[in-house]
């Protein structure tokens, strides 16, 4: 039996679906992916999706996989709502890329008072706070239609994810990592989610595989938080967790879309959901829900 596997048509999405097939021919099941257009891809507002901004991209590809059409979905962690669709579960979190945003330029160097790209407020946020002298322009699409934007001198900067970047084999010349003093990534950036049905006990089985331990601990705290404080990738909330002699660590901002009010909290625990609502009573404690619920307003 060969394995269908559901993805959005673009270039990055289908580079990550293509890494599960591989790892899955590896352990010698045979799959075949199924492109899908969403209605994030058909241009559809956030605000007739049944999961809002998230979604859009994936709301298709999950009715897709519960009604038996595909048999795995593969997507960027970072584009699941919080909350897990009835009837399908996460199978499994493969190794995660590197979680961090990057900052590209045209020949190196950000002008003051130069143009950043990005549609992003937890990323304008963050840049506003490290580069109060930048303006910040809405840019949409693609990882190429924005590097390609940068190129025509639309904007003189643009940020990215790091694994999008990875994933796609792109290196463009001037490429700055950002460090996570500097811009607390997505939650679940970096990682991919590969769902099967619930009920589908020989396929979770197999995929089960794939699944990485501590990756899988470091997205759950990150997902967690987020369920905690109501979030999603609209909003200007950041986390990442990671594993560190066995505890989890988990760094987590919520921030004012022009950066002038910015919490920052740190916090470790034994378990990926104590550390989630531990940071989450902090952050809430210093104000997160008034700075969130502005910006939902």
């Amino acid at each position: 039996m060969k394995l269908r596997i559901g993805t959005r048509r673009s270039p990055l999405a289908l580079a990550q679906a293509e890494e599960v097939r591989e790892r899955l021919m590896i352990l010698g099941a045979e799959a075949e992916l199924v492109p899908m257009v969403t209605s994030g891809d058909r241009g559809v507002s956030a605000a007739s999706a049944p999961g809002g901004l998230k979604g859009l991209f994936v709301s298709e590809i999950v009715r897709a996989l519960r009604d038996g059409e595909v048999d795995l979905a593969v997507h960027s962690a970072k584009d699941l709502p919080a909350e897990d669709e009835e009837g399908v579960a996460i199978a499994a979190v493969p190794e995660r890329a590197s979680p961090l945003d990057v900052l590209v330029t045209r020949d190196g160097q950000l002008p003051h008072g130069g143009v950043v790209g990005t549609s992003s407020l937890r990323r304008r946020a963050q840049i506003l706070r490290w580069r109060s002298d930048v303006r910040v322009a809405e840019l949409r699409g693609n990882l190429d239609t924005r590097l390609r934007r940068l190129e025509e001198g639309t904007v003189d900067g643009v940020l990215v994810a790091a694994a999008g970047l990875l994933r796609l084999g792109v290196t463009p010349a001037h490429c700055a990592p950002m460090s996570i003093a500097e811009m607390v990534p997505a939650p679940g950036q970096g990682c991919l989610a590969v769902q099967a049905r619930s009920e589908d006990r020989s396929t979770l089985d197999l995929v089960s595989a794939l699944d990485h331990a501590d990756s899988r601990s470091a997205l759950w705290a990150e997902r967690a938080l987020t369920r905690r404080l109501g979030g999603g990738c609209a909003l200007p909330l950041g986390a990442h967790a990671w594993i560190e002699h066995g505890r989890v660590r988990l760094v987590a901002i919520v921030a004012s879309p022009d950066g002038k009010r910015f919490l920052r909290i740190e916090t470790e625990a034994p378990s990926p959901d104590a550390a989630a609502e531990e940071a989450a009573r902090n952050l809430l404690q210093r104000g997160a829900s008034e700075i969130l619920a502005a910006v939902r307003g």
